[in-house]
């Protein structure tokens, strides 16, 4: 049986070197991966270099690529898909319509998408930026460490209903645009405890869709990193959701950072492989920190592992 495809994301790409993105097409190519993920920190520029490259095909896009500014100054990646604020949903459904379009130009049928969060302002609830803050210097089995979980958790409880009915308008409407063009939509599991969806909130978000339209995408490292801060337990994803999943980002984790080479942490993958390995193909996002070493690794490491 063949080695299920790998693709990487440019994630990996944000570095000088790779400033032409056909360099990391060729890179990829070289290191053995068999395809591209289009990362929403990607400029349009470096996009069309990878095109142009023809190395490998792009695979996937994740909006809401490519990066842009929005006219407020943020770039696009901030704005909130499950607003309530009907101004900045909307702008945010237009840069992921945006996704969408080169995600046919290119011909790929997958769209990572971040759905958003149940909070109206930038960045993490304080409560869990001090909680990371108070992880990273050994201090978690500290008194404040639950109060403020306990704090974050009640934040988000009275916030997040209209925001999940904002972030059901947004995918309906994104996958009315995405369905003639064939292109999936999956969302994705996310980082931080305030966004958008937790896996309780999947069934809502995704009533009345099949997988050809919508499913889950599964991300290692965010769900390994909120269960290590205590806000969802690990197995809290897989296999509930194992039936709707469209695809995966693999990655390792240290402490609570993530984006590592797989294998380059000390993630438990017996079961990510268990509900995993019905896919046939993965997404490495690792980040532009690895080794040259660790990106050519991590194949071998998934097929040690049972993700081959």
């Amino acid at each position: 049986m063949s080695p299920k495809p790998l693709a990487l994301s440019t994630m990996y790409a944000q570095q000088d070197r790779f400033a032409d993105g056909a360099d990391f097409a060729r890179y990829a190519a070289d290191a053995g991966y068999d395809a591209i993920e289009i990362s929403h920190s990607t400029r349009q520029d470096k996009l069309e270099q990878i095109l142009a490259a023809a190395a490998l095909p792009v695979t996937s896009v994740h909006q809401p690529a490519p990066w842009d500014r929005y006219h407020d100054g943020r770039g696009n990646s901030h704005l909130n898909l499950a607003a309530v604020d009907e101004g900045e949903r909307r702008a945010a459904v237009d840069y992921a319509r945006t996704s969408i379009d080169w995600a046919a130009r290119i011909g790929a049928r997958r769209l990572v998408v971040h759905l958003g969060a149940a909070w109206d302002q930038d960045g993490m609830f304080p409560e869990e930026y001090e909680m990371r803050r108070m992880f990273d210097s050994g201090r978690a089995n500290e008194e404040a460490f639950p109060e403020l979980r306990t704090a974050a958790i009640a934040r988000r409880r009275t916030m997040a209903e209209p925001c999940l009915e904002a972030a059901r308008k947004s995918l309906v409407e994104l996958v009315h645009v995405a369905e003639p063009a064939r292109i999936v939509i999956g969302l994705e599991n996310r980082y931080h405890y305030h966004e958008i969806p937790h896996p309780d909130e999947y069934e809502l978000l995704l009533d009345g869709l099949v997988n050809e339209q919508a499913g889950y995408w599964h991300d290692t490292g965010h769900a390994e990193v909120l269960h290590r801060l205590g806000f969802i337990d690990r197995h809290a994803w897989l296999p509930r959701l194992s039936t709707r999943i469209v695809g995966a980002h693999l990655h390792d984790v240290l402490g609570i950072g993530d984006h590592r080479a797989p294998g380059d942490g000390d993630v438990d993958w017996s079961y990510i492989t268990s509900g995993l390995s019905h896919l046939p193909a993965f997404t490495l996002e690792i980040n532009q920190h690895q080794s040259d070493a660790r990106v050519h690794s991590a194949p071998a490491f998934l097929e040690s592992v049972g993700l081959r």
